[in-house]
């Protein structure tokens, strides 16, 4: 029996030949099948879906090349700006520099102005004066003169000639006295 049980315990677990002769022919059908009607459709969705991914990676590449271009443009116009902005404080400095010296000279121009004109208006009330004096000195030496030599000088022409006189000699000592002080202060 052991004879038979081990002829037999390997053909149990080998199939007939008819068995397996149409289980080749049903899985041929079925590959036949499987390729004729299903791969086809396997196949269009997987290139579906490849081209799906590779249109979205073509889009990421699309947007990371717009991204770069707009980087770009963007560090060219903040360059463009700090640049204009370099240019407009070195204007405003300049600009405000030639202000500041415009103000600076039309001051001056009107300080200058100004003491010239208090120079002539002084120069003015001192000639005002010394006419002045001049008249009073001259009343009041024709005065004395009338009282030193005890009469009144009445005689027009007398009291101009005796008044030019006494200018005339003040006028040379005031020179005197200012080429005095020029020299002095000269020195």
């Amino acid at each position: 029996m052991l004879t038979i049980a081990a002829s037999s315990g390997l053909s149990l677990f080998l199939p007939d030949t008819a068995d397996l002769l149409w289980s080749t022919v049903v899985l041929v059908i079925l590959i036949i099948f499987f390729a004729k009607f299903f791969m086809p459709k396997f196949n269009a969705i997987f290139d579906e879906r490849a081209k799906r991914i590779q249109g979205r990676m073509d889009e990421a590449e699309k947007a990371q090349a717009q991204a770069r271009k707009a980087r770009e443009e963007y560090e060219d116009k903040l360059a463009r700006a700090q640049q204009e902005a370099s240019h407009i404080r070195d204007d405003a400095r300049a600009e405000a520099s030639h202000i500041i010296s415009d103000a600076r000279s039309r001051a001056e121009a009107t300080s200058r102005q100004l003491t010239e004109n208090a120079q002539k208006a002084i120069d003015s009330q001192r000639d005002k004066a010394i006419e002045q004096l001049k008249s009073d000195m001259g009343n009041v030496a024709t005065t004395l003169a009338g009282q030193i030599l005890g009469q009144k000088l009445e005689d027009s022409d007398v009291q101009s000639d005796m008044i030019d006189s006494l200018i005339s000699d003040m006028e040379k000592r005031g020179n005197a006295d200012k080429a005095d002080e020029k020299a002095d202060a000269h020195k």
